[in-house]
């Protein structure tokens, strides 16, 4: 499946069940995801944030970049965040088979947990991309699928700031997984746009929590 909306409609998530899409709660909880690190300056810079702020979010890195600024993956367990498996290099599934797409989520995990418990077994496909035959797979390995309620796109270079700011704080509601990225492509549209939805949201109530 290819997801390009910015708010995740209805029938989809009624046809892709066995998919974490929201969480639905009586508290206004809404869960505050990050894919793509960890990235040395744009990482640290959301952890300092969600720090100032009280916030607990979850992070889905990349095997990779766990292996490569492993201290920063260290202080994003040691500040109390959750973390999960976006896979080793990044892959899409579309253009992966089951065998190295399993395997490459596998090795993910290895790395994930050099450096601290990973008992959750969060996994989010990089860029929505996964096939049904890779859900079975993970799913009989005990990952639990998250996808999203609400997407930023602010890693699209093509959207203003301001634009991606008015993506999260018109479309979340109680229960949303909100994507954003701490990436490279995305810090531009990031660091303007995720300090103000932190704050609309607090101020409408809203309680973050992580994906467990």
């Amino acid at each position: 499946m290819k997801i390009t909306w910015t708010k995740t409609p209805r029938w989809v998530k009624l046809i892709f069940t066995n998919l974490v899409w929201d969480i639905p709660n009586n508290e206004q909880k809404v869960y505050l995801t990050f894919d793509d690190g960890p990235i040395p300056a744009v990482t640290e810079w959301v952890l300092d944030l969600l720090k100032s702020e009280g916030i607990k979010a979850t992070f889905f890195c990349i095997g990779a970049n766990i292996q490569k600024h492993s201290e920063i993956y260290q202080r994003i367990l040691n500040e109390g965040h959750q973390t999960g498996n976006h896979t080793f290099h990044h892959l899409k599934g579309w253009k992966t088979t089951s065998k190295e797409y399993v395997q490459n989520v596998q090795s993910c995990e290895i790395e994930m947990k050099k450096w601290g418990p990973n008992n959750t077994k969060l996994f989010r496909p990089p860029f929505g991309k996964i096939t049904p035959k890779q859900v079975n797979a993970l799913q009989n390995l005990g990952y639990k699928i998250i996808m999203w309620d609400v997407v930023s796109h602010d890693y699209n270079k093509a959207i203003s700031s301001e634009k991606c700011l008015n993506n999260v704080i018109t479309k979340s509601a109680q229960g949303s997984i909100i994507v954003f990225h701490d990436s490279l492509k995305a810090e531009k549209n990031l660091k303007y746009a995720l300090p103000k939805a932190l704050h609309f949201l607090k101020n409408n109530g809203c309680i973050f929590d992580v994906l467990t």
